[in-house]
């Protein structure tokens, strides 16, 4: 589990976030939502610790990782994967070169452990057998796929997407929240989503955290967010007026089923 105390974070006179208590668990996807602008990017950069708070803890368990020194916060990190927007695999390796990358900067495994743990890697996203080839020649949907396998190679026990289903069509979007969502409850991983993708919001949004201008807007999982009756909720989940009418149409058919 992670756990903020009191979260901020300015920019000389910005000031980004406002007091950020909430948890994020193990075992299901976590998900920050928010307009462009609402601080979802800063908080995932704080919760991975590549900013510094001006205020505020964050909590890997009982561990405030601003607490710890250079060498104990590196291991903190060893402890994190992370899913990058534009997948950020590197185009001169091969598939399975980019996968084994992080066991080589940080593990003294054999080259041979490396490679069945790559294998394991790829079999866990149905990925089997491409080993040898490039980015370049596998799809967008399998560029995600090679990123995920990556992030999990070390085995970690807290994992960051940030934007997981950028660039991808409705079909493979779900096809990436489902195997996020597998894998997360399979492993028992403390999973954070930085996402706009109302998909995904409905498809696997166990623990929703909105943000609006730097402060918690509304907390709650996907069960609630159809009949909330938060203003922000609303305003962005179903901003046109043609998800206003399904919202409506979901509301009479669910009360009309109860009564």
């Amino acid at each position: 589990m992670i756990r903020t105390v009191k979260l901020h974070k300015s920019f000389g006179e910005n000031h980004v976030l406002k007091g950020i208590d909430t948890e994020f668990y193990a075992g299901k996807p976590n998900l920050i939502i928010g307009l462009s602008g609402a601080g979802k990017t800063v908080l995932l950069k704080l919760l991975i610790g590549l900013f510094e708070p001006s205020e505020g803890s964050v909590f890997y368990g009982d561990t405030d990782i601003f607490s710890l020194n250079a060498k104990q916060l590196r291991n903190i990190r060893m402890n994190v994967g992370m899913l990058f927007q534009g997948n950020a695999l590197f185009d001169s390796m091969t598939v399975g070169e980019n996968i084994r990358f992080p066991m080589d900067m940080f593990t003294r495994k054999t080259l041979k452990e490396k490679q069945m743990r790559v294998d394991e890697c790829l079999e866990m996203v149905n990925m089997e057998g491409i080993n040898e080839r490039y980015p370049s020649e596998v799809s967008g949907g399998m560029q995600k796929r090679v990123g995920i396998a990556r992030a999990l190679v070390l085995e970690p026990d807290y994992f960051f997407c940030d934007e997981p289903n950028s660039g991808l069509d409705p079909q493979t979007s779900i096809l990436v929240d489902e195997l996020i969502c597998d894998l997360t409850n399979t492993h028992n991983i403390t999973t954070v989503i930085n996402t706009h993708d109302m998909n995904s919001v409905m498809g696997i949004g166990d623990n929703i955290l909105l943000l609006k201008n730097g402060s918690v807007a509304w907390r709650g999982d996907k069960s609630q967010v159809l009949e909330s009756e938060n203003e922000t909720l609303e305003d962005f989940i179903f901003a046109s007026p043609f998800l206003r009418r399904l919202r409506e149409d979901a509301l009479k058919q669910r009360h009309a089923t109860d009564g």
